[in-house]
């Protein structure tokens, strides 16, 4: 188990109503929360956590995408984007670990 589902996986069990409500609230977002479609919202979690230089959750929102069926090029394509807003070296950082996780596929 990686650090990511241990964290996790401990957060989930030592503070349970904190992660219980957490998760609701993340689900009632998804399923009331507007027009966007799965794809479009994965990918924006993606380039959220990129440019936000949270390299744990970007990793884990790679994974998230790719599991609703965006493509390695679409992700990559995000990421790209963000660098004529944050700059070159956060998105060099994000491409780092977008290949961190694709190496593992």
């Amino acid at each position: 188990m990686n650090k990511i589902k241990e964290n996790f996986k401990y957060f989930a069990t030592e503070h349970k109503d904190i992660y219980d409500a957490y998760a609701n609230y993340g689900k009632l977002i998804h399923e009331q929360g507007g027009p966007l479609d799965e794809k479009t919202r994965a990918l924006m979690k993606v380039v959220i956590s990129s440019v936000s230089c949270h390299n744990y959750a970007l990793e884990t929102h790679i994974n998230k995408a790719l599991e609703v069926s965006c493509t390695k090029e679409e992700i990559e394509h995000a990421i790209l984007l963000t660098a004529p807003s944050v700059g070159f070296p956060n998105m060099m950082e994000s491409i780092m670990v977008f290949r961190t996780v694709m190496d593992k596929k």
